[in-house]
């Protein structure tokens, strides 16, 4: 048991007359000694005492006897719930400063033994396939050899459960069952399955539409009647309900049989929404150390002609880019999973390269794969899609490129005017874009991993006046360790290559660079890639880039992020040389909102580039400093 000594009441009772001479006692510091099994932030986080925050401006915690006392049967539920039945408080110190009105505390914890999980057992799962079995008892949360974790074990039991449900068995049952395995701090924990009858989907019901018909609800469903009863199809289908930003509420769930019927196999199906805003109209503004000030509009009507068509315009600007973008989204082009959109822009962008008019569109055709499982299974998306691109490119490159005569040649062959860097043609083009990601949040993963591939064919027999072929591969992973810490990583590969002998001339404005907030941060924007004779940067056709970075939480919201870097661009396509790489290091400070993390990072050079120029003059130092929004990657 948690038990506390005489003399712990002892000083319970000492601190009373304090604490009726002074209406509060500030707790300042709260510290448990003896902790080994579980973590310490946990258990805090479990008690209602705590110490008050170091910050001027931070919360302030007092000293309640009621709650203290309370705290003590806390603790023991807690050290219970993972397996430690047997934990007490050996010694305890209560701390008044000598004005009496603050206090630390110590309580010092002897954990005892925990009661172990030997064995683990299924039985009655034989309705699974064999594969979804053994990856159910492989990604239990509940481990053989580990403390028994009552949390570990309820979400095993419910697991076990969805996995069932998901398989035809909508009126499943799990229990979990425990039993001595040997000796008393050793369990064996049978999880017993009784799936009832396969059932199939019934009858659909929409409730609390108005505006939006049952024919839209309906044909986002990834269900039928008389098909096999999917748990994870309902969840898939309200997860794309809410994605049409239609609806403020979306519920889709079997209807309960009533008490004492028979085992069903038909399921009758409820969908309940409440419709929200048609139309939305977002404005804002920010700061970004290579972007400077921004703002932006973006107005929406999200069921356009009905049908949860989506139509909108979005206006922003900025020292990097401005224009204007219509977008417009059938979301159902002959199956729910296929999508088709269109957009139309005017943008105008600005590199230290290059600057860049564009006006012309897309049209793009997406499929959407999507794999979610039962509702404890994080659901991974994968999507293909195909565009066709045409659009008017008028572009400059920057005047100090002008001035390398060694370049003239290379100028001229990019169609450029060799005195004043002026091109303007059309770029038509065909896309393809495949995408995996099985994170939970893009804007700050923190598990799962993103892969994406894109290829890009221009000009040959789709007409325009540029012809270039492009591949790029690029790969996320995040681990998160300890329920605290992320490890991020990044690899990215890409090429780009003109036809035939003249493969290294593509156009300018899709040469790459690398360098900026969220790229080689040990570099300023577009600093990194071949030079040319004057020192500036020249862009290149393949490029290889790779980061690395540990995100640690340090208080509250604000947390600190070590990283580490290394890529280079090299002028010809396909030539990517492993031993030529730039490399820096670095940290930064992220504050967590709920439009993202806002990132302040300092990057500093390894191996600096010999010969760059910053703004005309010799690189001044070998760190750069960068502020945004959004996690690097």
């Amino acid at each position: 048991m948690w038990r506390t000594s005489a003399a712990v009441l002892l000083c319970l009772l000492l601190a009373t007359p304090a604490r009726a001479q002074s209406p509060r006692i500030e707790v300042t510091k709260l510290s448990i000694e003896g902790v080994n099994a579980v973590k310490t932030g946990e258990l805090k986080r479990a008690l209602a005492t705590g110490a008050s925050s170091w910050l001027p401006w931070g919360k302030q915690r007092y000293f309640n006897r009621t709650q203290f006392e309370a705290d003590l049967k806390r603790g023991r539920v807690f050290y219970a719930d993972r397996g430690y039945p047997d934990a007490q408080v050996v010694s305890f110190d209560l701390d008044l400063n000598e004005k009496q009105d603050a206090i630390a505390i110590t309580l010092v914890i002897h954990e005892g033994p925990p009661v172990i999980v030997q064995e683990i057992h299924y039985s009655g799962f034989e309705a699974l396939p064999e594969a979804h079995f053994d990856r159910m008892k492989r990604d239990a949360p509940l481990k053989a050899g580990l403390p028994r974790d009552r949390a570990a074990l309820q979400m095993t039991r419910e697991r076990a459960l969805d996995e069932l449900r998901d398989h035809g068995y909508p009126d499943a049952s799990v229990r979990a069952r425990e039993a001595q395995a040997g000796d008393a701090r050793k369990v064996a924990v049978t999880f017993e399955a009784t799936p009832a009858t396969l059932a199939r989907f019934g009858e659909i019901e929409v409730a609390g539409n108005t505006s939006v018909s049952d024919e839209v609800v309906r044909r986002h469903l990834t269900f039928q009647p008389g098909r096999m009863f999917r748990l994870g199809q309902m969840q898939e289908s309200q997860r794309r309900l809410y994605g049409l930003e239609l609806f403020e509420f979306v519920n889709v769930d079997a209807v309960e049989p009533e008490e004492g019927a028979a085992a069903r196999e038909q399921v009758p199906v409820r969908v309940t929404v409440t419709e929200g805003k048609h139309r939305k109209l977002n404005v804002g503004v920010g700061y970004g150390s290579e972007e400077k000030a921004r703002t932006e509009a973006n107005w929406r009507h999200v069921n356009f002609f009905g049908g949860a068509r989506t139509a909108g315009i979005e206006a922003r600007w900025s020292s990097l880019d401005r224009g204007v973008r219509l977008n417009f989204q059938q979301p159902y082009l002959f199956s729910p999973r296929v999508t088709l959109s269109a957009s139309a822009e005017a943008w105008y962008t600005r590199e230290p390269a290059f600057s860049l008019d564009t006006s012309g569109g897309r049209i793009t055709v997406q499929r959407r794969f999507s794999m979610g499982g039962p509702r404890s299974t994080s659901p991974s998306v994968t999507t293909l899609s195909g565009s066709v691109v045409y659009n008017r490119e008028s572009y400059t490159i920057a005047n100090e490129l002008l001035e390398d005569l060694t370049r003239r040649d290379e100028i001229i062959a990019l169609k450029l005017d060799p005195r004043t860097g002026a091109g303007r043609g059309t770029v038509s083009a065909l896309d393809v874009d495949y995408t995996r990601n099985t994170t939970e949040n893009v804007l700050d993963a923190r598990r799962g991993y993103i892969a994406t591939a894109h290829y890009e064919e221009a000009g040959t027999w789709m007409g325009g006046d540029y012809a270039y072929r492009e591949v790029t591969l690029e790969g996320r992973h995040y681990f998160a360790a300890f329920d605290r810490f992320v490890w991020a990583n990044r690899l990215k590969v890409g090429s780009i290559a003109g036809p035939g002998d003249v493969q290294n001339l593509a156009p300018f404005f899709k040469r790459y660079f690398l360098g900026g907030s969220s790229s080689l941060r040990g570099w300023g924007r577009f600093q990194v890639g071949p030079l040319s004779g004057s020192g500036l940067p020249l862009g290149g056709h393949s490029m290889l880039e790779a980061s690395s970075e540990f995100r640690i939480p340090v208080w509250g919201h604000l947390s600190l992020v070590l990283f580490g870097e290394a890529g280079n661009v090299w002028s010809d396509p396909w030539e990517i040389d492993p031993g030529d790489l730039r490399f820096d290091v670095g940290s930064g400070l992220r504050y967590h909102t709920p439009i993202g993390p806002i990132r302040f990072d300092v990057g500093y050079q390894i191996n600096p580039i010999e010969g760059l120029l910053v703004k005309g003059k010799q690189q001044p130092r070998r760190f750069r400093l960068h502020f945004s929004v959004g996690q690097a990657f």
